[in-house]
């Protein structure tokens, strides 16, 4: 199955329940990590604040949400880090 997340304003229910599906198939780090900068390259808000706004609305539970979260930040500090030590 295909799941087009090109959804931009326009985010319903149902395209909340197909990114939740998507991310609980995610199990590495390196896995979600690619669906993030896919993820953001073609919609309007980036990944972590849909991940936030589930976590918020109870659509999760809060270990998948720091698992995902937690994932995504280290990425950004290492990233972080590489461009500052250079």
């Amino acid at each position: 199955m295909t799941i087009s997340l090109n959804l931009g304003r326009l985010f319903n229910d149902a395209s909340h329940e197909a990114l939740i599906d998507e991310l609980k198939k995610r199990n590495s780090e390196e896995s979600i990590l690619e669906f993030e900068k896919k993820f953001n390259c073609q919609n309007e808000k980036n990944l972590h604040i849909h991940i936030c706004r589930f976590l918020i609305n109870r659509q999760i539970s809060r270990a998948l949400a720091a698992k995902w979260l937690i994932t995504l930040v280290d990425n950004k500090e290492s990233q972080i880090k590489s461009i500052i030590s250079n």
